[in-house]
């Protein structure tokens, strides 16, 4: 009798990401009195986002594996309902394989090697390939076999102002070569579909509009339905100095967007949020590890988990409360662990002014690219998850 392997894995999963189980952060320091940086992950946070999108989104929602692989981040939004997967590398198809094996993986990178294109394509099944550019298309039909099954996404460049960093300087092509490489796609015998990307944390849904009206030319251009079209990421979080709109007002013009395309009944459209699904799912414990006049050096920084802060999107933070802390606050200067000078925030934070060594730190709305970009620099590196069922604050 063959074994399940799926229950199997499954099993596996479970037992991988089991996490310890905290009410609050202080329960957290009480138990560990950690002097390493933790992780508190708010799977209900996940868990809300997920559903958000999905009662929300007219489509199929992607989750962009980038912004957090964690194999917690991972499994909770499956358990959510998020079926689908934005990959951009070989290394994140086989884990959402692996950890998945129900889930559905698109290979979303404008630019694969041949040998992950011929592995994603063989080993994995990956049926989905984005395309900008000829020679990746050419690349791409090389190693596939033409074929209905398989389909070519070509991404336009779009240049929206209201997202705080763009990415068509990188990727995307101009409207007219997307027409180009749609026709081609259909001539070497695959199905086609549109993309776009706003840009990363855009904060309004304008772009999207903009991004659809492009997808509308490239179709009509192209003079064949497409098979799908997705209209990227760029969702945003929710920072100190970074605000979007509430998501609802991103689905209400993405709605509209689609109202002014004819599109066929099969046609899926579709979404890549990273950081909108996971930025709330975690928060992250620091320690004080020395206190210089107004300088506080920390256990954690710019080469671990906060590559946001380098990047001016504004965290918030607390002082863990495991002691009774003064009223009064002043601003600090906060330097990471490492021996660089580089190694320091690039704006002060206010805390109350008598903290010292030993102290806890709590940064929240770190679940996007915190652990994802995170270094082993000088031997430092962030690596214990823990689950917290309160929210920051409480």
């Amino acid at each position: 009798m063959q074994p399940n392997i799926n229950s199997a894995m499954d099993a596996a999963v479970r037992s991988y990401t089991r996490l310890p189980v905290y009410e609050t952060p202080e329960q957290v320091v009480a138990d560990l009195q950690p002097s390493y940086p933790v992780f508190c992950v708010r799977r209900h946070h996940i868990s809300a986002v997920a559903e958000e999108f999905l009662e929300g989104f007219p489509g199929d929602v992607l989750y962009a594996v980038k912004c957090n692989p964690e194999p917690h981040m991972l499994e909770t939004l499956f358990k959510a309902g998020i079926r689908h997967f934005d990959t951009a590398s070989l290394a994140e198809v086989a884990l959402v394989a692996e950890q998945l094996p129900e889930a559905t993986s698109y290979f979303m990178h404008p630019v694969k090697s041949r040998a992950a294109i011929r592995s994603a394509h063989e080993v994995y099944g990956v049926r989905h390939y984005v395309v900008d550019h000829e020679t990746e298309l050419n690349k791409i039909a090389e190693i596939i076999p033409p074929g209905p099954e398989t389909v070519i996404v070509v991404r336009v460049a779009i240049h929206y102002e209201g997202a705080v960093y763009e990415l068509s300087s990188k990727f995307g092509a101009p409207v007219s070569d997307a027409i180009a490489l749609g026709r081609a796609a259909l001539k070497k015998g695959y199905r086609y579909g549109v993309a776009f990307h706003v840009g990363s944390q855009c904060l309004d849904g304008e772009g999207f509009e903009q991004g659809l009206q492009l997808a509308d030319e490239v179709i009509r251009g192209v003079g064949a339905e497409p098979v799908c079209v997705d209209v990227g990421g760029g969702f945003p979080g929710e920072y100190l100095n970074s605000m979007g709109q509430q998501m609802g007002s991103y689905f209400s013009s993405i709605k509209k967007g689609l109202s002014g395309l004819s599109l066929p009944d099969d046609c899926r459209v579709m979404c890549e949020p990273g950081r909108a699904l996971c930025v709330d799912g975690e928060s992250l414990i620091t320690q004080v590890h020395l206190r210089k006049d107004e300088a506080l050096y920390l256990n954690d920084g710019m080469y671990g988990s906060f590559i946001e802060e380098k990047y001016n999107l504004h965290l918030p933070i607390r002082p863990v409360a495991t002691r009774e802390f003064a009223t009064e606050c002043q601003d600090y200067t906060l330097y990471g662990p490492t021996c660089d000078s580089l190694d320091i925030f690039p704006r002060t934070v206010s805390l109350p002014v008598d903290l010292k060594e030993g102290d806890w730190i709590e940064f929240d709305r770190i679940g996007a690219y915190g652990a994802a970009c995170r270094t082993h620099f000088n031997g430092f590196f962030a690596d214990t998850f823990v689950e917290v069922t309160r929210n920051f604050g409480d």
